[in-house]
């Protein structure tokens, strides 16, 4: 019972610190009622990058899953590729993923796919990789229940930009989601690689670029800034990753109200 009672508490307190952390990026009511259910129900932590918020809607993230696994004390993961429908030429993958959650348990499986067509133009190449991954976020998905989809398993930013006038002029609008006139890659497609290449936090990420740009949501920042910011993140990360995570973890803590 104490034990049951001390977990209670650990995971209403970290559910407090999720909210305030949120609300410090305008996340709303209803978003925040999502958080703190996700929170108590599989003890999702934002400031470690468990979860991400995109179109107003949350996201578990593979690392997020691993460490639930870990929590719950995952017995045996088994993941090989299905080899029968992969193609090596083509780029194209497909894996298979079995969780165990304990000795003797039933196994519970997940099918991860990838090729060109489905990931992001910048990590072609790295497909075999992707499928394996979302394999096993589909199989842990479906072990302990979680009905999210994880990000690893999106195909959203790996698509062409849409060509229709409404949609570029929603990009015009929000600088993180323009593409760019020579075609390189999106800078929200930039700032996502780099926030998954380097196990980064999304929200405290936009939280300091934010600060950065001099603007109260990174939306609201010029093209230019942003791009000034992706480059100085990129540099930071390759030169001094654990002096960057000091750095975002100072926006994930409260700050003084001045008078």
């Amino acid at each position: 019972m104490k034990l049951m009672t001390s977990r209670r508490h650990v995971l209403l307190e970290l559910s407090r610190r999720n909210v305030r952390l949120a609300r410090r990026i305008g996340v709303k009511k209803e978003i925040l009622d999502q958080l703190r259910e996700l929170t108590l129900t599989f003890g999702f932590s934002l400031l470690l990058g468990d979860l991400t918020l995109l179109d107003r809607g949350w996201y578990v993230t593979h690392s997020g899953l691993l460490r639930l696994a870990n929590r719950r004390n995952c017995f045996s993961l088994v993941v090989k590729p299905e080899k029968e429908l992969c193609d090596s030429a083509a780029h194209r993958w497909v894996f298979r993923a079995t969780l165990f959650k304990s000795p003797g348990s039933k196994g519970f499986v997940g099918y991860g796919d990838a090729d060109p067509s489905n990931v992001s133009t910048l990590v072609h190449g790295a497909e075999m990789r992707i499928a394996e991954t979302r394999a096993v976020n589909r199989a842990l998905r479906k072990a302990y229940g979680i009905g999210l989809c994880s990000v690893e398993e999106l195909g959203r930013f790996s698509g062409p930009p849409k060509s229709s006038e409404e949609d570029r002029g929603r990009k015009e609008k929000s600088p993180v989601s323009n593409g760019s006139s020579n075609g390189q890659p999106r800078l929200r497609d930039r700032l996502c690689l780099l926030i998954r290449q380097y196990n980064l936090d999304p929200t405290l990420v936009k939280a300091y670029a934010a600060d950065f740009c001099g603007t109260q949501t990174l939306s609201g920042a010029s093209r230019d800034l942003v791009e000034s910011f992706i480059s100085h993140l990129a540099a930071a990360a390759k030169e001094d990753r654990d002096g960057l995570i000091y750095k975002l973890n100072s926006y994930g803590q409260p700050q003084e109200v001045k008078p």
